[in-house]
């Protein structure tokens, strides 16, 4: 795991000294992604560099590495789980090894199988590859996009990094608001692939390649989920063959994320996907699993009983951590390691258990992408339920609903379900999952503003994303279009940027593509069945996790934050949205900003998810934008946990309690 970065643009554009001081601050300014180690290489208009967080061959494993001739050389972030078959393969075919890493089989390989080379890799990844010969720079992404890579093409030289902060301290690259991709952030709550919230800046998207040669960039798509006809390939066989295949699917993919030289744990949230994952570790491990969980003081948002029944099941080294408003001095360093505005206040506890986990392990196995790969969010119960608004002529409900919620006063309850059902299928899920709906955002927005953005409809593509899946399940273009964008620009953004803000690496076994090309050939009807979801990945670890893990309710990775605003955080929230030079930027309708502060504050409406966005956007532009001095987050750090860590032999006896 590391954090790379690189340029590669005319050689006469900066001298030698300068590429190297550029490349070493592009670094620098990463150096939580990778404390271990740093590593430079240089080659005319080519500058290459990472900073290495040690898993896997820890002595003889630095980068940049290259070939056996010095032809080929890359810089690597991530893990490759195949390795050891792929470079036995190439040493059957005549390569010799260096190193003991998966990084360099990743350059042996491209050396046989050019830009082919990623369909063969089994893992999560972000790295690139300088083809000396081809004076070619080839980047690549991995599947679902657990790891990150941004570029920028600044005048003729590409400037690539593993986090924006760092293309920033290219002196070619300017600091520009995308005014597009935040009409996007203000709708999902994150600037959705493969923008970002600086004009000019763009996310490499996942299951992409990028070649840049002779000055042209060329991106090229090399996987996607594959949602068809149930059916119409391989005949849909009985529940029982499915339940085996995941639960062996899941077994062999936790299996491959657990070769370390370093110790791994896991966060345990009590939730099926989590717990299904220590399950499998308990089963693989010679010693007792290391969980860490999170947990609060409001009871409704609380999951450490689960996460606790869990732990107990399985004789874990459990650690946990109550979180208090004391953590709200962490807003200004969370905001910094996101780089961009970011609206999922659940970045909070994802931080600190992070923090909690680095004192005890370098690796924690997670289970996120379970709702987006069986079924798992409500959401998708209620899509199903207001389908029946279909039947409703299209031109009452146009002419009628969608214009009665428009004339219902903004503040009143019932309007945003009125306008919501008024609207066709697509256009409803859309709605469902924005943050601002269209009409509300027009409100929020200046005038200056809406004009500029000249009737830009963030929605767009995501409605063109639902109509991708060549099949006939409504789920199935759900989950395609949640895997496409929440899942790598919400959950594993946020995990990845708080897990290594702590130099800790997280992996998610649920998102092994073998299993997911698999999962994609259940019926949905496995998945939502009446009105439980993810029943087929009950089925498949009934037996082997706790049935009152099965049984539970849906809990989200929720946050008190609605409490926080009226208390520990109101004067923050308060000052930043109303002072000076926050009216002055000209985003807002300062009025309807107000508005929004008012209702909450006397509580006729929860705002806290609308008000948390337009705070981490303020927050964002002054630590970013107005190029403020670095932050200063000694007081963040000074937070102690304060948490209960329970060995194995006294599980029973700590939870008792």
């Amino acid at each position: 795991m590391c954090g790379i970065a690189g340029m590669f643009g005319p050689e006469g554009s900066m001298s030698p000294e300068q590429r190297r001081q550029v490349i070493e601050q592009m670094c620098r300014v990463i150096e939580h992604r990778g404390p271990d180690d740093e590593g430079f290489h240089i080659d005319g208009g080519l500058a290459i560099g990472m900073r290495r967080l040690s898993i896997i061959d820890l002595f003889t494993g630095r980068q940049p590495i290259s070939n056996e001739d010095g032809s080929i050389w890359i810089v690597f972030n991530g893990e490759i789980y195949n390795f050891q078959e792929l470079r036995e393969d190439l040493i059957r075919r005549g390569h010799t090894f260096q190193t003991g890493t998966d990084t360099e089989v990743i350059v042996h390989l491209y050396e046989d199988e050019g830009e082919r080379c990623v369909e063969r890799l089994r893992g999560m990844f972000a790295f690139a590859i300088w083809d000396k010969r081809e004076r070619k720079l080839f980047i690549a992404r991995d599947r679902v996009g657990v790891k990150p890579l941004h570029y920028c093409v600044a005048g003729e030289t590409l400037v690539f990094a593993s986090e924006i902060k760092s293309i920033l301290q290219h002196p070619a690259v300017t600091r520009e608001v995308n005014l597009d991709a935040i009409s996007d952030f203000l709708t999902f709550g994150y600037v959705p692939d493969p923008a970002s919230a600086f004009r000019g800046i763009f996310k490499l998207e996942p299951g992409h390649t990028l070649t840049f040669k002779n000055g042209r960039l060329t991106t090229k798509r090399y996987w996607d989920f594959d949602y068809h006809q149930n059916g119409a390939d391989e005949p849909v066989r009985d529940e029982s063959y499915y339940t085996e295949r995941v639960r062996e699917l899941i077994a062999e993919s936790v299996k491959l994320r657990l070769v370390s030289d370093v110790p791994l744990g896991a966060f345990l949230s009590g939730g099926i996907d989590s717990s299904t994952v220590v399950a499998m570790m308990a089963r693989e491990m010679d010693r007792p699993v290391k969980t860490f969980s999170i947990g609060f003081t409001e009871s409704s948002f609380d999951e450490l009983h689960y996460a606790r029944i869990t732990a107990r099941h399985f004789n874990t080294e459990h650690h946990e951590f109550i979180v208090t408003p004391d953590v709200c001095k962490l807003v200004d360093e969370i905001i910094w390691h996101h780089d961009e505005p970011f609206a999922d206040v659940s970045s909070i506890p994802t931080y600190i258990v992070s923090k909690m986990a680095r004192e005890h392990v370098t690796v924690v196995l997670s289970g996120d992408g379970g709702d987006e790969l069986f079924g798992g969010y409500d959401r998708y119960l209620i899509d199903r339920k207001r389908q029946v608004f279909g039947h409703i002529p299209g031109f009452l409900r146009r002419n009628l609903m969608l214009r009665a919620s428009r004339a219902i006063p903004r503040a009143m309850y019932g309007k945003n379900f009125l306008r919501n059902a008024a609207l066709d299928s697509d256009a409803r899920y859309v709605d469902s999952i924005s943050y601002f709906d269209e009409d509300s955002k027009r409100l929020l927005l200046s005038r200056e503003v809406r004009g500029w953005l000249n009737g830009r409809d963030s929605s767009g593509e995501f409605r063109r994303l639902l109509a991708v899946p060549q099949s006939l399940e409504r789920l199935d273009h759900l989950l395609y279009l949640d895997s496409k964008t929440y899942l790598p620009g919400d959950i594993l953004t946020k995990v990845d940027r708080m897990s290594m803000a702590h130099s800790i690496e997280a992996r998610e076994p649920l998102l092994d593509h073998k299993l997911i090309e698999f999962v994609q050939t259940i019926p949905a009807s496995l998945k939502l069945r009446g009105s439980v979801g993810k029943h087929i990945l009950k089925a498949a670890v009934r037996g082997l996790i706790p049935d009152e893990i099965i049984n539970r309710p849906k809990q989200g990775f929720g946050v008190p934050i609605r409490r926080w605003f009226n208390n520990e955080l109101r004067e923050l929230l308060y000052d930043t949205l109303t002072e000076a030079r926050t009216r002055q930027r000209g985003y807002f309708n300062q009025k309807v900003v107000e508005e929004i502060l008012d209702e909450h504050r006397r509580g006729r409406r929860d705002n806290s998810t609308h008000l948390w966005g337009l705070l981490t956007l303020e927050l964002w532009h002054r630590a970013f934008i107005d190029r403020s001095p670095e932050p200063n987050f000694e007081g963040a750090k000074r937070i102690e946990l304060d948490r209960l860590s329970v060995a194995p032999a006294g599980v029973a006896e700590g939870y008792a309690q």
